[in-house]
């Protein structure tokens, strides 16, 4: 039996022993899903305070919220990240919608950054063999 890393890495780094994306992912997951539920609350907010629901705004929030519940799903996915990014973008385009769910997107932009930040660190991490599982 040899030793040698077929990948070609570092022999010293071994991959850890469970899966740090799966915390990650379940992350990801947990934010869409409570910021879906925060973009549905902007509804009555629309409906008293702005300048009212109409089938334009409605829908827009509505069909936003979904897709954040349907993307918590598909956290899995490769083309999980750009995804959970457009529908930052969307959520900022809601200022032309109403100035509350543009809020609600500048939120939700800072708590995507910082977790793009968490991200670029575990890969950091994971790449110098510093993960709790990748230690002797």
């Amino acid at each position: 039996m040899s030793n040698e890393n077929p990948a070609g890495k570092d022999p010293e780094i071994r991959p850890p022993a469970k899966d740090p994306w799966k915390g990650f992912r379940g992350v990801m997951a947990g934010t869409l899903v409570l910021e879906a539920i925060v973009v549905l609350l902007v509804l009555p907010v629309v409906a008293a305070v702005g300048g009212g629901l109409d089938a334009f705004s409605g829908t827009y929030i509505i069909v936003l919220a979904v897709l954040m519940f349907l993307g918590a799903g598909v956290q899995g996915r490769s083309w999980a990240i750009p995804f959970n990014l457009g529908l930052q973008v969307l959520t900022l385009l809601g200022f032309f919608v109403d100035p509350a769910l543009g809020a609600v997107g500048v939120l939700f932009s800072v708590v995507w950054a910082y977790l793009l930040y968490l991200r670029k660190d575990i890969k950091e991490r994971e790449a110098r063999g510093l993960l709790p599982g990748q230690r002797d």
